[in-house]
C-alpha cells in the first residue's frame, strides 16, 4: 500500500491519479467516476480526506496540475480537463489544449479606483476581493460597453448532462437597443488558473436557463501589479476562445493621466 504523502498536494494527486488508472484504458477520450470513490481510494490507501471533498476535484480544475502519469496518456496537442457528469459524478476528458493567461504586452487602462477602503479591509480571499473591485468599478460596463447589474454571488444550480455548478457572480446587461445580456463571471486570483471547464459549464447554464438571450461570459484575474485582466469568453465548434482581453489599473483620481484618458482607442 502507498505510503501516506506528507502534503495536501502529494495526497490529491495519489488519490486522483488512483481513480484515473482505474478508469483509463488506451485509446479512451473520455469516461466517468463518481464522488464517492474518492472516500473508497481514501480509504483504501489510508489517506486523510479534506473536509470540503469537492476540494480535491476544483484543485485539479484550477490550482495544480495532474500527475505526470496521467498528463503522459494525453496525444499530441490534447490534454485531459475534469468536468462535471451529473449529480455527485465527473468525467475526465480529452480537450484541445489551451491556456487562458493575462499577456504581459497589453496595454493597461487607467481608471479612477472606486472601491471603498472598507470592502478592501474586509475582503477575506483573492477571489471575494476581485469581484467586489470589479463591482464598484463598473469594470464589467466598461469591459462590454454594457449598462449591467449583478444579479447574484456565487449561485449554485445544476446544468442539464453536467451536474450541480457555481457561478462566481451573475450580471445582467443592457445595450443601448434594449437588449438583454446574461454575463456569468469567474474569478481567479493570481496563482489560480481561469477554468475553461468552469466557463463551458456556465455558459452551457445560460443556453438552458435563458434559452434565446445572449451570453457574455466573463473571466476576471488579478495580473501583475494589481492590474485585473479581463477576458471575454466564447465556444466555438466546442472550443473555448478569446473574443476579448483588456488590462485594467485602478489608480487615485489625481493619478490620472489627461493625455491618455482623449488618447485611448478601441
Amino acid at each position: 500500500m502507498a505510503k501516506r504523502p506528507s502534503g495536501e498536494t502529494n495526497r490529491y494527486k495519489i488519490l486522483i491519479e488512483k481513480i484515473f488508472f482505474d478508469h483509463w484504458k488506451k485509446g479512451a477520450t473520455e469516461f466517468e467516476f463518481a464522488r464517492d470513490e474518492i472516500r473508497e481510494k481514501a480509504q483504501e490507501l489510508k489517506i486523510e480526506l479534506p473536509d470540503n471533498l469537492g476540494d480535491i476535484v476544483y484543485s485539479f480544475r484550477y490550482r495544480i496540475a495532474l500527475p505526470q502519469s496521467i498528463i503522459g496518456t494525453q496525444p499530441k496537442g490534447l490534454e485531459w480537463i475534469i468536468e462535471g457528469a451529473a449529480r455527485s459524478r465527473y468525467r475526465f476528458k480529452l480537450v484541445q489544449m489551451m491556456r487562458i493567461r493575462p499577456r504581459e504586452d497589453m496595454v493597461r487602462i487607467a481608471v479612477p479606483d472606486a472601491t471603498p477602503e472598507l470592502i478592501r479591509a474586509y475582503a477575506l480571499d483573492d477571489e471575494q476581493a476581485l469581484l467586489a473591485i470589479v463591482r464598484y468599478n463598473r469594470l464589467i460596463d466598461t469591459f462590454l460597453g454594457l449598462t449591467t447589474y449583478s444579479l447574484q454571488n456565487h449561485l449554485r444550480t445544476t446544468v442539464e448532462g453536467i451536474g450541480q455548478i457555481e457561478i462566481d457572480e451573475l450580471y445582467i446587461g443592457l445595450d443601448k437597443h434594449g437588449c438583454h445580456y446574461v454575463i456569468p463571471v469567474q474569478a481567479k486570483g493570481g496563482k489560480d488558473q481561469i477554468g475553461v471547464v468552469q466557463t463551458t459549464q456556465d455558459i452551457r447554464w445560460v443556453e438552458q436557463k435563458f434559452p434565446g438571450m445572449r451570453c457574455r461570459a466573463v473571466a476576471a484575474q488579478f495580473a501583475k501589479d494589481g492590474v485585473i485582466a479581463l477576458f471575454e469568453l466564447t465556444l466555438q465548434d466546442e472550443e473555448m476562445k478569446v473574443v476579448d482581453e483588456r488590462h485594467y489599473q485602478l489608480v487615485p483620481a489625481e493619478q490620472l493621466d489627461k493625455d491618455a484618458i482623449r488618447n485611448y482607442r478601441v
